[in-house]
């Protein structure tokens, strides 16, 4: 198959239809392949939803040869949370440091990929997206949780204790896990850090090159089978190599 850019359409979810294909995508990665369960998942329908779905924007990538979703991210501003009543990752992090910063906030969630389009560009092309999103809302500073599949803390310790020792964010933004779970799990001395980078999830890893910080301590998700880590991604601070990476370059979302 080829991975050009005319392969792919980045764009917001329009209407209910395009909602629940999202959502489809969402059921097949988190509750088939990953084991994901909860209240407000459809299994009957085959969707993965919960309360906030109505007030955030959905991002959808496709595949233009068939149309069919291939990617999800789940946008969250500062106005909509305020509508929602609070932002999705408030149960699982205080986020006191980043409400109470004055920034413009975007909040990332639900991201996923199609397992047959990991590890090409289409990641890549999601970001480009939310590039285009970033700037049209002005945004300063996005966060969110990112997973770890599994729960087995002592199967993760190197990447773990990596984002701990070399990518605690700043305390002026930084979230504090609501059920803290140490990361510093290994002694510096004893972490392999390329294997640990290689452990790491795409996009934790994506995070990481545009500048990311992570918050302190993780949260076991038990309902998602995931150890979520808190990413933070102040733009202010972003290197003009990370600001071309993250520049939009397939077109508004």
């Amino acid at each position: 198959m080829a991975d050009t850019p005319s392969e792919f359409s980045v764009s917001l979810a329009q209407d209910a239809a395009e909602l629940r294909a999202a959502q489809a995508l969402r059921y097949e990665v988190f509750v088939r392949e990953m084991g994901a369960d909860g209240a407000q998942v459809d299994h009957q329908s085959g969707l993965e939803t919960d309360q906030f779905d109505a007030f955030c924007d959905h991002m959808i990538i496709r595949e233009s040869a068939t149309n069919r979703v291939i990617g999800v991210y789940r946008l969250m501003r500062s106005d909509q949370a305020l509508a929602a009543g609070r932002f999705y990752s408030a149960s699982e992090y205080d986020l006191g440091a980043l409400t109470a910063s004055g920034r413009r906030l975007l909040e990332l969630g639900r991201s996923c990929l199609h397992p047959d389009f990991r590890g090409g560009k289409a990641l890549f092309h999601l970001w480009e997206g939310l590039s285009a999103y970033v700037n049209r809302h002005r945004i300063e500073v996005l966060f969110g949780v990112a997973s770890f599949a599994g729960t087995d803390l002592a199967a993760l310790a190197g990447p773990l204790s990596v984002l701990q020792y070399d990518y605690l964010a700043p305390s002026d933004l930084r979230c504090r896990s609501r059920q803290y779970q140490r990361m510093d799990l290994l002694p510096q001395d004893q972490i392999d850090r390329r294997q640990a980078m290689v452990a790491c999830p795409a996009l934790i890893k994506a995070y990481l090159r545009l500048g990311g910080k992570v918050g302190d301590g993780a949260f076991l998700d038990h309902d998602f089978n995931t150890t979520d880590v808190c990413m933070i991604l102040d733009t202010a601070q972003m290197t003009a190599r990370q600001r071309r990476l993250f520049s939009p370059r397939t077109g508004e979302a």
